[in-house]
């Protein structure tokens, strides 16, 4: 995204928030946003999550060779790495595929179909009654999945070092009961509201000034995808450099 396309992504956010004409309706479009977003990907979140949290307790416990290291120190580390980086990281680039191409195609279509223009015509403000309920869904729903996913990736490493023998279940109890700062659950949830809203935010915009036809749809929903990896990676390292 260019310094020219960054302004018009300003000028579109302007838009977005701009008092709205009918409350109800944007009420009811949110409602059925947060449901897409939220109850739609708890499934794939769920999946992910527990074998994620399955593979690290596995891979640390592999890692860790030496007698002289406490067993407890598998479940620590794989707490503290669900909560701080993998949750919400994860999560976000999983949502940026599912949630984002989605948002952009859908916008895009609409655009490419001229059906924003005859909303606009109608004296509607767009960019608001379309984009408005998926940024609220995405800031409200996404920390809520991250939560999720959070205690399912630590359920998913005590089921994975258990079951494989690499750690036992009071050893894990102890280690991820031991030391905890519920700090690092602040940072998580803050980092999920930024990654919500950059999935919505650049999904949105780059689905709002789609041209052509159901190729350039399809390559905006692609490019969506892309910049709202990179956006949320590059967001992950400020928010933590800030926080940490």
């Amino acid at each position: 995204m260019n310094f020219t396309n960054f302004g018009r992504y300003i000028l579109l956010l302007k838009a977005v928030f701009r008092k709205p004409e009918k409350l109800k309706i944007y009420i009811k479009a949110i409602f059925q946003e947060m449901n897409y977003v939220g109850i739609g990907s708890l499934g794939l979140i769920c999946i992910i999550s527990t074998f994620v949290g399955a593979v690290m307790t596995l891979q640390i416990a592999f890692q860790l060779t030496s007698d002289l290291i406490p067993r407890t120190i598998i479940g620590q580390v794989t707490r503290d790495s669900s909560i701080l980086e993998l949750s919400p990281t994860i999560s976000a680039l999983v949502l940026a595929g599912k949630i984002g191409s989605a948002i952009s195609s859908e916008i895009g279509t609409m655009r490419v179909t001229e059906q924003i223009d005859a909303l606009e015509i109608m004296g509607i403000n767009a960019p608001g009654y379309l984009i408005l309920p998926k940024i609220i869904a995405g800031i409200t729903m996404v920390p809520f999945l991250v939560i999720i996913s959070m205690f399912l990736s630590i359920l998913g490493g005590y089921i994975g070092g258990t079951l494989s023998g690499a750690i036992t279940a009071s050893q894990y109890i102890q280690g991820i009961t031991t030391d905890f700062n519920p700090y690092t659950i602040t940072v998580a949830l803050v980092k999920a509201f930024v990654f919500g809203f950059i999935i919505t935010s650049v999904a949105a915009y780059e689905g709002f000034y789609v041209r052509g036809g159901a190729l350039e749809v399809a390559r905006s929903s692609t490019k969506a995808v892309v910049i709202s990896c990179i956006s949320i990676l590059a967001a992950d390292y400020i928010v933590t450099q800030l926080l940490l």
